[in-house]
């Protein structure tokens, strides 16, 4: 995939604080993607909401993942998304959640003869991610080795299509998207549920952080976060992934 670099800054009139809140974050469709010059995805629509109500001024930029991790790890007013929130991870930023729950899937290259229906199964072939993914925190939680490491989800898969690689595990919505996009792929087994969120550095004021989970609150509440998923032809984030194909 083509690494994409595209930022787009939004000033209100009141500001809660008087910085610039950089929201950083990937290409992962269906979540955060770069799509004729604009930013778009279910998670890019809530961060754009949520701030807004929340009065900030704020800008969002796309970039490898790494790179957006270890700037919200290490610098001042950086927020990073959309971010699995683990107890490795919990201590090291401050919150703002759910802008998801889904959960783990291993996908194989559609008609492959390559079986796994346990972690046990899986531990014993070729599996690839990303660096600095959520992915590769549960997988290493798993007992995995030797994870083959690429720099974005499109080359791991390119790596998985091509048969460098025999499983790659993204979200179940990833998963939803790619089958959508006619990627050939099928789902080789189901691992674990997870949160997702907006991770901030620590540094972040924490009235800024209590305003937009109090913003994400209520796009909840009101429907507005469904709304979001249906456009992007998604189920509720209610529905468990459990039950989706």
């Amino acid at each position: 995939m083509k690494t994409l670099i595209l930022g787009l800054a939004v000033a209100f009139a009141q500001p809660v604080h008087a910085a610039e809140i950089k929201f950083v974050t990937e290409e992962y469709a269906p979540f955060n993607y770069s799509e004729g010059g604009a930013l778009k995805g279910i998670a890019v629509d809530q961060v754009h909401t949520i701030a807004k109500r929340a009065g900030l001024d704020y800008s969002i930029e796309i970039m490898p993942w790494a790179r957006a991790f270890a700037l919200a790890q290490t610098q001042p007013d950086h927020c990073v998304f959309t971010t699995g929130h683990s107890k490795d991870r919990d201590a090291s930023f401050l919150w703002v959640e759910p802008l998801l729950k889904d959960e783990m899937v291993m996908v194989k290259r559609k008609d492959s003869p390559v079986a796994a229906s346990t972690v046990e199964e899986a531990r014993k072939l070729r599996v690839g991610s990303q660096r600095g993914d959520f992915a590769v925190d549960i997988l290493t939680e798993h007992g995995f080795r030797d994870i083959d490491l690429a720099a974005n989800i499109e080359i791991t898969l390119g790596k998985l299509v091509s048969g460098r690689i025999d499983l790659m595990p993204t979200s179940i919505k990833t998963f939803q998207m790619m089958v959508k996009d006619g990627k050939p792929v099928e789902k080789a087994m189901l691992m674990d549920g997870q949160i997702y969120g907006i991770a901030c550095n620590r540094s972040t004021p924490p009235e800024v952080v209590t305003k937009l989970q109090a913003a994400l609150d209520d796009l909840i509440v009101e429907g507005t976060q469904d709304r979001i998923f249906a456009s992007y032809g998604l189920p509720p984030n209610t529905r468990t992934a459990a039950n989706e194909e």
